[in-house]
C-alpha cells in the first residue's frame, strides 16, 4: 500500500436543493448526489476533487463556498453552464423527499487524470450529452484508478427504465464497487425483482463488490469472487429527513475501502478482488453509521470523521 492518500475524482451534478417542508417552510441547501459524496469524503479526511457543470451565479457562488468550506477542489472548467442547476425537494410527513429538477448536464472540458479513484453516478451517468463523456472517462480511468458507481436514477429526467437500463449496466461493468438503493433496483427491473439476483447479475458484469441499501433496514452486500451475500443491519435513529442519506452511505463506504487499501489505484483493485466479506464489512458499517447520522439532521449534511468515532 502507498503511504500517500488516494486522490479521488468525483464527476457529476452540483445543484441547489430548494426544500419545501410539509408546514410550508422553504429552505435552500447545496446538493446534488455526486457533490454530496465529494463533501462526505472530504469531511472524512480524503483528498477529493469535483468535476461539475454550474455557472458563476448566485446559486453557483453558494456551491463554490460550500466546496471551499469542505476543502473540495472544483475542477477547472466546471463553471461553464448558462445557469446553476436546482432541484425542488418536497418532503412528506415522514421526511421522505421527491424531486423536480431544472438542470442541464455536460462536461465540455478536460477531466484530470492524476487520480487514483474515480466516482460518478446519478444524473451525470444518464443525462446526455454529459453522460457519454462520463462513460468514456470511467472506462479510461480504469488504467490508473479504481472506479465506483451509484446509478441513483432520476426518472423525471432520464426517461423510462427500459431506455436507460443497458446504459447503466454498461457503467456497472466499468466499476469495481457499485451501490444502489432497493428502490433504484426495483425501478430498473420491476417491483418483483429479487435483490440478491440483481446484485449477483451486476457482479458478473465486473464489480468486485455490489450493495443494495434498504433504508433503515441496512444493506445487502454481495462479494463477487466468493459469491457471499449478507444483510447488514441498519442503525435505529430518529429521522429528520432522508435528503443525502444514500450519498452519505456512499462516502462512508468509499472512505472505509480507501482506508483499508481496497480502493485507490490498480494495486488496490487486485486487493479488492481478493477480499472476502469480513474484509469488507468494516467499510459497510462505516457507511451505515454515516447515513444514520445524516438522516438524524436536516438536509444533506454528512458527518466528519470525528463524529463517526
Amino acid at each position: 500500500m502507498s503511504d500517500s492518500p488516494a486522490r479521488t475524482l468525483v464527476v457529476g451534478e452540483a445543484l441547489i436543493d430548494v426544500v419545501h417542508h410539509p408546514a410550508g417552510a422553504v429552505e435552500e441547501h447545496v446538493g446534488g448526489s455526486p457533490l454530496n459524496v465529494a463533501i462526505g469524503l472530504a469531511r472524512l479526511g480524503h483528498p477529493v476533487r469535483l468535476a461539475a457543470y454550474l455557472a458563476d451565479d448566485r446559486y453557483g457562488e453558494l456551491i463554490q463556498q460550500q466546496l471551499a468550506d469542505a476543502d473540495v477542489d472544483l475542477v477547472p472548467g466546471s463553471l461553464s453552464a448558462s445557469h446553476t442547476p436546482s432541484a425542488k425537494a418536497t418532503l412528506d410527513e415522514t421526511g421522505a423527499a421527491t424531486y423536480e429538477f431544472d438542470l442541464t448536464w455536460d462536461l465540455p472540458y478536460e477531466l484530470p487524470t492524476d487520480t487514483s479513484h474515480f466516482h460518478s453516478g446519478s444524473i451525470a451517468a444518464a443525462l446526455q450529452p454529459g453522460a457519454s463523456v462520463v462513460a468514456e472517462a470511467m472506462l479510461a480511468s480504469r488504467e490508473h484508478a479504481t472506479v465506483s458507481f451509484d446509478p441513483n436514477p432520476r426518472p423525471t429526467l432520464i426517461g423510462a427504465a427500459h431506455e436507460v437500463r443497458a446504459q447503466l449496466e454498461q457503467l456497472v461493468g466499468y466499476s469495481d464497487v457499485v451501490k444502489a438503493s432497493d428502490e433504484d433496483i426495483h425501478w430498473l427491473y420491476g417491483d418483483d425483482a429479487d435483490l440478491r439476483q440483481v446484485l449477483a447479475l451486476w457482479g458478473q458484469l465486473g464489480p468486485s463488490m455490489v450493495l443494495a441499501t434498504r433504508g433503515g433496514d441496512g444493506a445487502l452486500v454481495h462479494v463477487t469472487a466468493t459469491g457471499e451475500t449478507e444483510t447488514v443491519a441498519g442503525e435505529k435513529v430518529s429521522v429528520v429527513d432522508t435528503v443525502g442519506a444514500g450519498d452519505s452511505f456512499e462516502s462512508g463506504l468509499l472512505s472505509g475501502l480507501l482506508d483499508a487499501g481496497l480502493l485507490g489505484g490498480t494495486d488496490a483493485r487486485a486487493r479488492l478482488r481478493a477480499a472476502t466479506l469480513p474484509d469488507l464489512l468494516p467499510a459497510v458499517q462505516r457507511a451505515i453509521q454515516a447515513s444514520a447520522i445524516t438522516v438524524s439532521r436536516a438536509g444533506a449534511n454528512p458527518p466528519t470523521r470525528a463524529e463517526l468515532s
